[in-house]
């Protein structure tokens, strides 16, 4: 029995570190595609779709190694497996029919199509954006961890922040690297182009992706106390200053600022959760 327990222990202590070292590895290269990113805005780049591409698939997966140091595999990517087939089939839904984002269509910018209506990199937009608000969501929370509704308030204050997100994310997927096109809508007031029932959207949506994909994503074994995660933090801030620079370097300067705003604010109160 003892021979088991040891046999086990060794083994977690593996995984844990195969999962740290992909975690390193993988932000290292995403630092990379960052500063090329950011470079191309400024100078001329020849090869910026497939940059764009190669980001958030980079991307994609410094998200699931930051969550595999917290999770086993056999949680992270069915919870990341949800949360982009429930996420990709609003998008498509509301492609076709305008519902519940509002009348937009996607551009070939944004990929191959799958099915002929989603690109296949707007599955992994909603498992960064979901995953990375969630662990924002985490660190502003952390003083109240203990609470009994801790679990409710996170899943509200991620939705939150996914809508806050997308704020950011708006004016440079549409006017900055036209990923998708807006169509105009009954109601005239809109957020560089995008409807602002869009955002609602956003956060509606990941509030029910989360009622689905949350039991995966709470640690159900003991694990060694570590201090607060920053990894969803740094990704935040870099995500709001990729779309600020992209919205500068075009002129949409309420965009940068807005952009400015989000990332300032949200890394205050994230920072405030952490040192508890």
């Amino acid at each position: 029995m003892a021979s088991a327990s040891a046999s086990d222990s060794s083994s977690a202590e593996l995984t844990n570190k195969t999962a740290a070292l992909w975690h390193w590895v993988l932000a290292f290269i995403l630092t990379l595609a960052f500063g090329l990113e950011i470079t191309s805005f400024f100078l001329p780049v020849s090869f910026t779709d497939d940059l764009d591409a190669a980001f958030i698939l980079i991307a994609t997966a410094s998200v699931l190694a930051g969550l595999w140091r917290q999770l086993p595999l056999q949680n992270v990517m069915p919870a990341a497996l949800g949360i982009a087939v429930i996420g990709g089939a609003f998008s498509a839904l509301g492609a076709r029919t305008g519902l519940p984002f509002g009348p937009f269509m996607f551009a070939s910018s944004m990929g191959t199509p799958l099915f002929g209506t989603l690109p296949w990199a707007m599955p992994l937009v909603w498992v960064v954006m979901v995953l990375v608000s969630r662990g924002v969501g985490r660190l502003i929370l952390r003083p109240w961890r203990k609470n009994k509704t801790y679990g409710f308030k996170l899943i509200g204050l991620t939705a939150v922040l996914v809508l806050l997100f997308d704020l950011g994310l708006e004016p440079y997927a549409f006017r900055v690297k036209h990923y998708w096109l807006w169509a105009h809508t009954v109601l005239p007031v809109t957020w560089q182009g995008a409807p602002l029932f869009d955002f609602l959207a956003w956060g509606l949506v990941t509030a029910l992706i989360l009622l689905f994909v949350t039991p995966l994503l709470i640690v159900k074994k003991p694990r060694p106390r570590r201090g607060a995660d920053l990894h969803p933090l740094c990704l935040w801030l870099g995500a709001m200053a990729l779309f600020g620079t992209g919205c500068a370097a075009n002129g949409l300067w309420p965009a940068t600022i807005a952009d400015a705003v989000i990332g300032i604010g949200t890394a205050v109160f994230a920072i405030r959760g952490a040192r508890w």
